[in-house]
């Protein structure tokens, strides 16, 4: 090995390590808590249902939408804002709760409500364009009576 090399291997091993050590820190460190706002649901300008959601409204938090956790109590959801309006796309890759979701288009009004299923990888669209997704413990949509045409509130903080 020449002495050039012999110098700047340790050198080179030196960075990478702490390349590697500075990655692992980085990657322990905790995830901040999302915004929370409270979701109004209306029929004909009367409050049908309340809901405590989490805002996910970066495409990280997006990303990572409910995925890991094990439970979701009844009114507790998640509400997807986006930039624009678009056809949205969802799946359930790594979340285990059984999910409602409710497509909602830039006025507020619910265009659609699906049903997802734990770990499908399988796309769930809306019908069409959305600004908003507001998932939910499944089944509770129709347990509070909220139905297509329903609109939502919500302010953030």
């Amino acid at each position: 090995m020449s002495f050039k090399l012999k110098i700047l291997f340790p050198v080179l091993i030196l960075i990478i390590s702490l390349v590697i050590f500075t990655g692992c820190s980085v990657a322990a460190e905790t995830v901040p808590p999302l915004a929370t706002t409270t979701v109004t649901i209306s029929r004909n300008g009367s409050e049908i249902a309340t809901i405590d959601a989490e805002v996910a409204e970066t495409p990280a938090q997006r990303e990572q939408g409910l995925m890991f956790r094990t439970e979701l109590e009844d009114g507790n959801g998640m509400l997807f804002i986006f930039e624009y309006s678009q056809i949205l796309s969802f799946w359930m890759k790594n979340t285990s709760i059984p999910l409602s979701i409710a497509f909602i288009n830039y006025y507020g009004d619910i265009i659609d409500i699906q049903d997802m299923q734990p770990e499908i990888e399988a796309s769930t669209y809306s019908s069409s364009l959305a600004l908003f997704a507001l998932e939910v413990p499944q089944g509770w949509f129709s347990r509070v009576g909220v139905q297509v045409g329903d609109t939502i509130d919500f302010t953030l903080n």
